[in-house]
């Protein structure tokens, strides 16, 4: 949608001019930080609809950044990074991250990436259902509100993680697939990303809702199969 607002925060003037170019040119209203602290204080006054994050800042790491701000907002965070490695990524996204793109990008692929995360993000936000609440047993789900809470006290999940815990609470009979939930969630097919995404989103969820994350009650394996919702607890 035009005139959403996008907060870009990377050390590297060049890239924030790059990326700011190709945004533009979609209507988007571009805002921008070259530090971490810097970052943070636009984000709370401007409250963007996404942020794209560097995690080689000058002044605090992007995955500690990302923390930061996911202990405020549920803003879409897509990461950019020279970082390859599985490892960077996982850390990335277990940290609260939506998405990571590794350097040197397409910037056509970026702006696609935005589109998705805003369009879902409008979904989640906008959407009116009839039931607007989803409980089981001492965990809930506010679809219109996109709020979670564990035995009364609220849980902060990002975009992603509310809309993975959403399919399997809304299907509690029904096995996932890794590759299914990749595929419903990051509106993608699941041969052309890294479907093991869904892997850390869904031990990130467990870390959150759950009393024991090495023994989970609500998100259950099944080994060789996938994941689904405990519905012993129905």
């Amino acid at each position: 949608m035009a005139g959403e607002k996008i907060l870009i925060i990377d050390d590297e003037y060049e890239i924030i001019e790059f990326v700011q170019f190709y945004l533009q040119k979609e209507n988007y209203e571009v805002i921008s930080a070259q530090s971490g602290k810097e970052g943070l204080e636009k984000a709370r006054i401007e409250k963007p609809s996404l942020i794209i994050l560097d995690i080689m800042l000058p002044d605090v790491d992007g995955v500690e950044l990302c923390l930061q701000l996911r202990r405020e907002s549920n803003v879409p965070i897509l990461f950019l990074s020279c970082k390859s490695e599985d490892i960077d990524k996982a850390f990335a996204l277990s940290a609260g991250g939506d998405d990571y793109v590794t350097k040197p990008f397409s910037p056509i692929e970026l702006v696609a990436r935005v589109k998705a995360h805003l369009r879902r993000n409008r979904f989640f936000v906008g959407e009116k259902k009839e039931n607007e609440i989803i409980r089981h047993s001492d965990l809930e789900i506010h679809i219109n509100t996109h709020e979670v809470f564990v035995k009364g006290k609220p849980v902060k999940l990002s975009a992603k993680e509310f809309e993975i815990l959403s399919i399997l609470m809304k299907n509690p009979r029904r096995i996932y697939s890794i590759e299914q939930l990749y595929e419903m969630v990051w509106k993608s097919d699941s041969l052309c990303g890294d479907a093991r995404a869904v892997i850390v989103y869904i031990g990130n969820i467990r870390k959150k809702i759950e009393e024991d994350s090495s023994k989970p009650k609500y998100i259950l394996n099944v080994r060789g199969v996938g994941y689904k919702f405990n519905h012993s607890l129905l």
